[in-house]
């Protein structure tokens, strides 16, 4: 993506040597008209850096997503091999070994967790597609949302820490009904404890709360992990972002998560917030008016 920029800049050269040229020859042969030659090629000067500042704006755009495309291309290889490979392994296991019931059903529901992880990666690709092809047409209907929040923290629920402690800490108010579309919105409380869980450190507590204030209802996802810089804050909403540098990052992810929240969202004109969580970590604020 460099080739470009090289392009760009000799193209932005040559053009101001041949302006300032045309207005040396223009100034020797009418001297007189000194003020007037000078005010011309202050407004295309004007006109040309402005217009360069936009055009090397957009390209640098272009290559930011190129490189995001190029990422979430290898995440989605990674985050589509991995399940599989162990899906595949669990299943030779229990084909070759004479294993008891107990390690069976324990295979079989580590089988079921890695393909729930498939099912909600293709859902996020499928989602994000349609949005961005704008055809998705988010149908609405009244649902009890409580139920909802309850149901995605029970599936994503993880006990590997101790048998008395819950990585998600759910406090939710019952019977709150909302007006909206059930499945686009049971992805928008999957993808924002999902992130809280994955930008967490091993046994580190998520803490999800659902609750009525002020005719609004408000879904808080906080987490104890590792924040997010006020640099990324304004991106995180973009498609393909990920936070932190590429090259360093051990977390698992494809970009679209909070892309899809974002844009949900928007559609049910509700509102999200994040704010730094004390003493680290981050926290989500969605509220529905």
């Amino acid at each position: 993506m460099k080739k470009p920029f090289v392009i760009f800049y000799f193209l932005i050269t040559y053009a101001l040597a041949e302006l300032f040229w045309w207005g040396i020859l223009l100034l020797r042969a009418k001297p007189e008209s000194l003020g007037m030659i000078a005010g011309e090629l202050s407004v295309f000067l004007l006109i040309l850096l402005v217009g360069a500042y936009h055009l090397h704006k957009s390209i640098n755009k272009e290559r930011h997503l190129h490189q995001r495309q190029k990422n979430f291309l290898l995440s989605v290889t990674h985050e589509l091999k991995s399940p599989l490979a162990s899906i595949k392994l669990f299943l030779q296991t229990i084909q070759k070994r004479d294993l008891n019931r107990e390690q069976r059903i324990n295979f079989i529901d580590k089988c079921l967790q890695d393909i729930e992880r498939l099912d909600d990666l293709v859902e996020n690709m499928l989602i994000a597609s349609k949005i961005d092809n704008e055809m998705y047409s988010f149908p609405k209907e009244a649902f009890n949302f409580s139920l909802l929040v309850d149901s995605v923290v029970n599936r994503l629920q993880i006990n590997k820490c101790d048998a008395n402690q819950k990585t998600i800490n759910a406090e939710i108010e019952p019977h709150i009904e909302i007006l909206g579309d059930k499945f686009t919105l049971t992805s928008v409380v999957t993808n924002l404890i999902e992130n809280a869980v994955k930008y967490s450190a091993p046994c580190e507590t998520v803490d999800v709360k659902l609750f009525r204030k002020n005719n609004e209802v408000h879904l808080l996802v906080a987490d104890h992990g590792i924040g997010i810089a006020d640099s990324e804050k304004l991106h995180i909403f973009d498609k393909f972002y990920r936070v932190g540098n590429e090259d360093t990052r051990n977390t698992k992810g494809t970009g679209l998560g909070l892309f899809i929240v974002k844009q949900v969202l928007d559609k049910h004109e509700a509102s999200i917030n994040i704010r730094d969580n004390r003493p680290k970590g981050s926290v989500f604020e969605v509220v529905f008016g």
